[in-house]
Parts: structure tokens; sequence; C-alpha cells
């Protein structure tokens, strides 16, 4: 007992619904790690990122849960419940992902030469990957705003479209360092540089509120966030515009995928991933931008 009445350990945090979601995410991210490490195996870059995201949930999760169950938490120098729902919308996303490139380049009907019993192991790693998302979306279900609660801003849906935003930008950057050709046209290089500005003022505004220091803005934290999501949604709208008409006219680039591309080594496919990336970014930037002036809306009129 401490000497305030309470226990040390923090049962809610084992027995609650919460902390159920986070042991189904312990448990099911070392079996994925362990069946890839004995038969399943991974290679080349796919590979290792598709571990990598294993490992790195994995191991911030058992932080997490470790410093709740032991209450120290309130040690850290941040904003606990902010980062952890943030961290639980991105390791979704992450799993979703890894769940999704794994069996695409390392699954195959036929039985590789390794035999049989590979592949079984393999399609044991998929299904247990993509369980694992349900866990960490039932994580961010529990953890989400909800009617008459408090809650951090990250926990809103402005705060989860946020990550969501941030982590398309990663993949979109990731298509663009994919011999994307995006250096051949001045007017794709801007649109670099629009998806490089969007996705750093978002990884700020998350740091900021992750580490509880919103005020070092000097200006107040929700109009800076919706005249941000305005420009943002300008700015990317003028991409979706540009980013086609410079890859896929017939005096700038390429129509239709050239016969000769090879999966994973084709400009032309990393162009058509940008594309589509960039308009789905452009509809969560809206989204976000309807829902923060709603949000203001309600809490003007309520106040």
């Amino acid at each position: 007992m401490d000497p305030y009445g309470g226990h040390y350990l923090n049962r809610d945090a084992v027995l609650s619904g919460l902390g159920a979601s986070r042991i189904c995410q312990l448990v099911l991210g070392c079996t994925t790690m362990a069946l890839v490490a004995h038969s399943a195996g991974f290679s080349d870059t796919y590979g290792t990122f598709c571990m990598f995201v294993w490992c790195f949930c994995f191991a911030v999760t058992l932080v997490i849960f470790t410093l709740d169950v032991a209450r120290l938490h309130g040690c850290m120098p941040i904003s606990w419940d902010n980062f952890t729902v943030a961290f639980a919308m991105l390791a979704t996303l992450m799993y979703v992902t890894a769940s999704v490139v794994y069996p695409v380049y390392f699954l195959s009907r036929e039985c590789p030469s390794q035999g049989c019993e590979v592949r079984d192991y393999r399609i044991a790693v998929t299904v247990c990957s993509s369980v694992c998302c349900f866990a960490y979306g039932a994580e961010v279900f529990l953890t989400r705003a909800k009617p008459g609660h408090v809650v951090g801003y990250m926990a809103t849906m402005s705060g989860l479209l946020k990550v969501v935003q941030a982590f398309i930008a990663c993949i979109i950057f990731g298509a663009l360092a994919n011999d994307s050709e995006y250096n051949r046209h001045i007017a794709t290089q801007y649109c670099v540089v629009v998806y490089s500005l969007c996705f750093a003022v978002t990884v700020v505004v998350v740091m900021l509120t992750v580490s509880g220091r919103t005020s070092a803005l000097r200006l107040p934290f929700d109009r800076f966030v919706i005249v941000y999501t305005f420009l943002a949604v300008l700015l990317y709208m003028s991409a979706a515009v540009v980013w086609p008409v410079f890859s896929f006219d017939k005096k700038y680039g390429t129509p239709s995928r050239p016969d000769n591309c090879l999966r994973g080594k084709c400009p032309w496919d990393s162009k058509l991933v940008v594309a589509v990336f960039t308009f789905a970014n452009l509809v969560l930037y809206f989204t976000d931008l309807v829902y923060s002036q709603r949000i203001r809306f309600v809490t003007q009129s309520a106040a």
C-alpha cells in the first residue's frame, strides 16, 4: 500500500477492457515475432519493414503496459493519455500495413523452396498480425473521445486524423523515394514541398500535444490547428491537380503503365501510389477541417 491508501500496482490496467486489449497486443505481437524468427523468415526491404513494425510496436506496448501497471506513467514528462491513444492509432496503421505487405511479398499458393511448412508458418504470421490490428483498434475505440468526457486532443477525431495524415504522408515519401522521377518537373517538386510542409506541421502539432507543451505556440492552439488544416486542404488540393497532370498526361508523363515495368521497381507504380494517397490525405484534411469547425462551434455555443 502507498501512503495515500492505494495499491502499488494498478489492477485496472490488467482487468479492464483496455488492459485486456494491451495483453492481446503483447501476446499476438510476441507470437508473430516468434513465428517469423522460427521458420517463416523475412528478407529484403519489405520483410525488414514488417519485422521492424512488429518489434517496435511490441516494445512500446510493453513499456506502456508496464508503466501503467506500476503506476509510473506519472513520472513521464508527457501527456500520458495523448501519448497512448496516438501510439495506439499509429500501431493500428503500421500493423495494417505489415499485414498487407507480408503476405503480398512472402506468401504464395505454391510451396516455397524451403518447403510447405514455411508457407504454413507464413500463413500463421499473417493471421496473428491481422488479428493484432483489431487489438490495437480496440484500444483506440476504448480511449477515443466520448460525449461528456474530458479527454486529451489526440483522443478526438481531429487528433486521430492527424496521426493518419502523418502516416499517409510517410507512405507518399516512400513512393517518392522509390524512383518516382519527381525531380523531372518543377511542378512535381512543388508537390514534394507541399507533402513535406504539411507533414512537418502535422508532426509538430502531434509532438506538442503529446508533450503537453501546446502553450509554447504563444497563440490559441485550437485556432492554430484550424488555420493550418485549412491551408493544408488548399495545398493538397493543388497537389491533387498538379501531380496527376505531370505524371500521367501525354505531354508530361505516361498515361498507362509500361509493359516492361517490374513490380516494385516501376516509376509509374510509384507515381500512381503518390496520386492515390494524395487524394486520400486531401479527404482526411478536409474531414479534419469540418470536424474541427464543428467542435469549435459547439464549444462557443456551450460557453
